[in-house]
């Protein structure tokens, strides 16, 4: 499974069509954690001004139309779709919970 952060305004903003972030037209693909950890790290990094909740999408790699290239630099490699995620492939969504000061520190299921 990879997990992707997401405003939950992006994840709903064309719900009829595969998801598709703003990442796939500027970088020609959908970043992606490998796991729970790294998604973790992800939100707080790049989304801890993000006001409200924040999701993680929980995608099946195999239900994905697009190519899975694991890249990076060094050691740490992080899953990336090339192409959009069909809404199918999205097996769960979770939600940030994040401490008093605002750091994201588990996933849970989403209310």
């Amino acid at each position: 499974m990879l997990l992707h952060v997401v405003p939950p305004a992006d994840w709903s903003a064309a719900p009829d069509a595969p998801y598709a972030p703003p990442s796939l037209a500027a970088e020609g693909f959908v970043h992606c954690s490998p796991d729970e950890s790294a998604a973790l790290a992800i939100a707080e990094a790049h989304y801890r001004d993000v006001t409200g909740p924040l999701l993680v999408l929980v995608i099946d790699e195999d239900r994905l139309g697009g190519e899975v290239r694991w890249e990076g630099s060094g050691e740490t490699l992080f899953p990336h779709v090339y192409g959009p995620v069909e809404r199918d492939a999205v097996t769960a969504v979770l939600e940030v919970r994040r401490d008093a000061d605002g750091r994201a520190r588990e996933l849970v299921p989403r209310a």
